[in-house]
């Protein structure tokens, strides 16, 4: 009998792909085991075994598989029904979603190298120079890289080089499959067994005399031995440490290892890892203790609870209690956050009570370290019963969930734009916690309007938390006219002077500021005063922003970037004006206000390293920052807690925003950013700087009125047919060329709108309507809460098979977003 498996293969195609195996390997193979397997014509991919099955396919040739990677599976049967459901939902392939949730060191591929041909004699054969030392090295290692020939050579280009040596039958190409992933292990060294009683260290010490680098080595040990057996830890002393304190050389080391003195042994350790609980839990308010019972009660009713409650209210106390009592029943529990910038506070926080049962999922750790953690998860590792992590965590191999915590749920960072799947984390935790039965709990001072609609349908449990911790008022909001403040010319810069006012006192209690202004750099544009030119970025429809500190006109949607101009591209004038307002721009304006006080800045450009948040926060929370400027990093869910002024430099930016979220986001982001002020003792403030201070979203943020913002939407959506009354399948046609895409999505308009009628908008062109030098069209699909969602999606597949089978469409890119936000 015949067997074969059907694996997932890391690339955009919806199929399976069938590989032969032995009966041997069929029963050694289970699902969710990686397999590596040629692909093509020479590649190798790893591809994760979906089934085992002895039905032969029809129509090709089955290949044998190249080998098998695991000895168990690394992926559980659950994890697959989640992936399954996120690929037809989000509408894309098993193969994307599998590339997103595995880390790279996982995915092996194959690398191309160059093997020595030995059944050809070099010698009948003519080779010029660097075909000459190419055959030379080869003649010293099995086999070379295509990387390592390029150093070789000096040559960014080998590829000639190579295919010459293949036409001469000198060399052959082969495919490599790299093990990317390495397991720290650390050198330890231990005195031999023979000289393990201290009887015999004179005599050993003596033996030494000769050799006094050596003798210093071995009573170094014998000090550092001595520390670790005061504390009851083993006689192990690290490599690293013994070499430090003897102030020796390897060679030295090394010759006491030879003589059998030393040994020396490695021992693998976690590259993450917490200390134990230092701290009981806080004892909860009379308003927390009641959400805590409402919640308990909730759950026993409902899967999905969302708790409303006002910042500062404490609802991180509330989770901690639910998290412990999730976890003495033996569970895992995952907390998902919006931003990796919150995971080093939270962290901070939750370590004195949870210690090493803590681990930590993101993008900004490693690509070893997120390995670690996969497999502490998957192995239900006393180290992994919290996990932390941003958007990504969803894909982990939970062993037995029983809590998912989503905080800040209205967030949009918790949805994935590029590449595919364009996920929701939060909803896409919802599906996971569902297959696990496990219970979910949203928070948010300021919930998204589908989530709290839920609420009011029953389809969610709603739980309220009005006051804020210690029952410190909420922070008192005031809006400021620009236009007031320009005609009567009492602005310094872009503050008014109720502003500078406000820092003032602020810092003379010796209290901090934050200031929120929603863009980064020094300037959005920079324009001729002469001709009204201002540089554009040549691969997008778009200007290039200043950078002030590094001198530089940048593009935030592809990179480009350029020295800034000393004169005009188009006249040569030297008359550049910047317009516009970065956090760049008010820090600098901030240092000639306040030039005795420190100040920081809080946006992409300042957070890019692995810990350069933890630094960053570190250093406010220290108060060796008086002043943070930032963009909306510093608006969620930080808690600062000797922050008395909030400053909102222009809050028009938000609300002018062409979307139908605009005046949600912008009630969302204005109420969380005025949440970071007044956090302990004393009541807060917050200055909001507007041209529209009449302005209905505004005047919701300034009496802290939700239910007005969410009756509001809500009409309005009913009204023009949003969600939630409606759900989206947002379409992007792209192609290098204009007329290919405005063909393009014409014709895809006409053939859906003839499916679903008046339920089609577009195509229409986004603001930005070329990125990376390619042309974008959008075309939105309504659909109504009574009609299928899975019968219009395969509507909408048929309509896309029939797109790309028009030969002058092949070239067209089609990207589909379900739920686009």
């Amino acid at each position: 009998m015949s067997y074969f498996v059907d694996v997932i293969v890391p690339i955009p195609i919806q199929q399976f792909f069938t590989y032969n195996i032995t009966s041997e390997e069929a029963k050694f193979l289970k699902p969710g085991m990686r397999v590596a397997v040629p692909f093509g014509k020479s590649k190798i991919y790893t591809s994760i075994v979906y089934q085992v099955h002895d039905t032969a396919p029809i129509g090709y040739e089955v290949k044998d598989i190249y080998q098998i990677l695991d000895e168990s599976p690394i992926v559980t049967e659950k994890q697959l029904e989640h992936w399954q459901w996120i690929a037809s939902y989000y509408m894309c392939t098993l193969g994307e979603v599998l590339k997103s949730a595995l880390s790279k060191s996982f995915l092996l591929e194959s690398e191309t190298v160059v093997v020595l041909n030995k059944d050809i004699p070099p010698e009948s054969l003519s080779l010029n120079e660097d075909e000459h030392m190419l055959f030379q090295a080869l003649q010293l290692h099995s086999s070379i890289s295509i990387d390592e020939i390029s150093n070789l050579l000096d040559k960014v280009n080998v590829l000639p080089v190579i295919h010459k040596m293949v036409e001469k039958k000198l060399v052959l190409i082969e495919e490599e499959i790299i093990e990317q992933y390495k397991p720290k292990r650390i050198r330890y060294i231990a005195l031999h067994e023979k000289f393990q009683a201290e009887k015999h260290w004179e005599a050993l010490l003596q033996s030494l005399d000769k050799t006094p680098k050596q003798k210093q080595v071995v009573l170094s040990y014998f000090m550092l031995v001595s520390s670790l057996k005061s504390k009851g830890q083993k006689p192990w002393v690290t490599y690293k440490e013994l070499q430090e304190k003897s102030n020796v050389s390897d060679s030295t080391i090394k010759a006491l290892i030879n003589k059998e003195i030393l040994n020396d042994l490695y021992i693998q350790k976690d590259r993450l890892q917490f200390d134990d609980a230092l701290e009981e839990m806080k004892v909860l308010s009379p308003s927390q203790q009641k959400a805590f019972a409402d919640v308990e009660a909730s759950f026993k009713e409902k899967q999905i609870t969302l708790l409303h409650g006002v910042t500062s209210s404490g609802k991180t106390e509330i989770y901690v209690k639910l998290i412990d009592k999730v976890l003495s029943q033996g569970k895992q529990v995952l907390y998902i956050l919006p931003e990796i910038a919150l995971t080093t506070q939270l962290i901070a926080r939750l370590k004195v009570y949870f210690g090493n049962k803590i681990a930590v999922y993101h993008s900004r750790y490693s690509a070893n370290e997120r390995i670690e953690t996969w497999y502490q998860v998957l192995n239900n590792s006393s180290k992994a019963q919290l996990i932390i992590g941003a958007r990504s965590a969803v894909f982990l191999p939970f062993h037995e969930l029983g809590l998912v915590v989503v905080d800040e749920e209205h967030e949009v960072s918790f949805k994935q734009f590029n590449p595919a799947p364009r996920y929701h984390a939060r909803d896409s935790a919802i599906v996971l916690a569902k297959l696990h039965h496990a219970k979910v709990l949203l928070g948010s001072a300021s919930p998204s309007i589908e989530s709290f609609y839920n609420t009011r349908h029953h389809k969610y449990a709603l739980v309220t938390l009005k006051e804020r911790y210690s029952d410190v008022l909420m922070p008192h909001i005031k809006l400021v006219d620009l236009k007031e403040s320009h005609f009567k010319k009492q602005m310094k810069g872009h503050f008014s002077q109720t502003l500078i006012s406000a820092i003032e006192e602020t810092l003379a209690a010796q209290e901090q500021v934050i200031l929120f202004q929603n863009r980064r750099g020094f300037a959005p544009v920079v324009e001729c005063e002469t001709c009204g030119n201002a540089p554009q970025c040549p691969n997008c429809d778009v200007s290039l922003t200043y950078h002030q500190h590094k001198k530089q006109l940048r593009c935030h949607y592809c990179g480009y970037h350029m020295a800034m101009l000393e004169a005009c591209m188009a006249c040569g004038s030297s008359h550049l004006n910047h317009k516009g307002l970065g956090t760049e721009q008010i820090e600098t304006e901030l240092k000639a206000l306040f030039p005795d006080h420190s100040i920081a800045r809080m946006d992409q450009d300042t957070t890019r390293g692995k810990f350069a948040h933890a630094k960053l926060i570190e250093a406010i929370e220290s108060n060796e920052v008086a002043i943070v400027v930032g963009t909306q990093m510093v608006a969620k869910g930080l808690d600062f807690r000797n922050v008395g002024l909030v400053g909102v430099l222009n809050a028009d930016t938000l609300l002018n925003f062409p979307d139908f979220r605009a005046h949600e986001r912008s009630f969302q982001m204005l109420t969380q950013v005025s949440g970071r002020a007044g956090r302990t003792t004393k009541q807060g403030r917050v200055i909001i700087q507007t041209f529209r201070p009449g302005h209905p979203v505004l005047q919701q943020v300034l009496n802290y009125d939700y239910e007005a913002m969410f009756q509001t939407q809500l009409d309005e959506r009913r009204e023009y047919r949003y969600p939630p009354f409606f759900r989206m399948i947002k379409i992007t046609v792209k192609h290098r060329k204009y007329n290919v895409a405005l063909t393009a999505s014409q014709w895809l308009q006409s053939a859906l709108q003839m499916v679903f009628s008046e339920n089609v908008l577009g195509p229409e062109a986004p603001p930005v309507g070329r990125i990376k030098n390619e042309f974008l069209f959008h075309i939105l699909i309504k659909i109504p809460k009574e009609q299928s969602l899975v019968k219009t999606k395969i509507a909408v597949l048929k309509v896309q098979r029939s797109f790309f089978a028009i030969k002058d469409f092949r070239s067209v890119k089609l990207i589909l977003d379900v739920d686009y936000l």
